[in-house]
């Protein structure tokens, strides 16, 4: 364990000013408390390595990519869930860290540093290719869902067959261009960046077969309370994406 924590310090110069130290910090604390799942490490071509914790599911039907949102860790609250939660229901996760700002960081500051979040998918999404034969999704919260919008509308081959996007942060438009399946879930009391532009989302996915909206009476940014039901909401969704394709 010591050693993947000192792979995973800063390495290099640090890209468009990401706080590769407060990352360092959630690797050891993250790694500190790990019950379920293997740690990953990840290298990017600047020769920075980032976490990942990779659950594998008992009789796997399909592999998941969980990226979280604005400066969090792959195992914080919600992404601890799903991604233990997901296994258990057949699809093998693999939680990565996104990239990390300092703490003071808007989300406007992390518009710079997407084809850095850009990367941190595709290695993660080659990686599960790599090791199964089994299809692969997308499923993202909050800020980690509008990088995964950036991800899937700027990349000729992303090597995905299906996006989850639950309580995006909205700021992308040409969701049109996606050519997957897409699940676009946000909560009745969802943050109002979540809920302004649902509407439109709406209309965009519409045109993507396969896709749809859901909004979750009585949920909140983080799904305190709803996460078992937003887990088989997700298995339903891949489960008839994965049969049909």
């Amino acid at each position: 364990m010591a050693s993947l924590l000192a792979g995973l310090l800063v390495v290099g110069t640090p890209a468009r000013a990401q706080d590769y130290e407060r990352e360092a910090r959630w690797a050891e604390q993250t790694l500190a408390a790990l019950v379920v799942g293997d740690p990953v490490q990840l290298e990017q071509k600047n020769g920075h390595r980032f976490l990942a914790l990779y659950t594998r599911a008992a009789k796997e039907r399909g592999t998941v990519v969980i990226a979280h949102g604005r400066g969090w860790s792959p195992d914080y609250d919600l992404y601890g869930d799903l991604r233990t939660q997901l296994a258990e229901a057949g699809y093998s996760t693999l939680s990565i860290q996104m990239p990390v700002l300092p703490s003071t960081a808007k989300i406007g500051d992390y518009l710079p540093i997407f084809p850095d979040a850009d990367e941190r998918l595709a290695l993660a999404i080659g990686w599960l290719h790599a090791r199964s034969t089994a299809k692969v999704a997308i499923v993202s919260h909050s800020l980690g869902a509008t990088m995964a919008n950036h991800y899937l509308i700027n990349t000729a081959e992303p090597g995905v067959d299906a996006w989850v996007f639950l309580s995006i942060i909205n700021g992308l438009e040409d969701m049109f261009r996606i050519k997957i399946p897409v699940l676009d879930v946000f909560g009745s009391e969802d943050w109002d960046v979540t809920r302004f532009g649902a509407d439109e989302r709406k209309a965009q996915i519409a045109r993507i077969g396969g896709s749809q909206q859901v909004i979750m009476a009585g949920g909140q940014h983080f799904y305190e309370g709803k996460r078992e039901a937003l887990t088989a909401l997700i298995v339903e969704f891949l489960d008839r994406v994965f049969k049909r394709g």
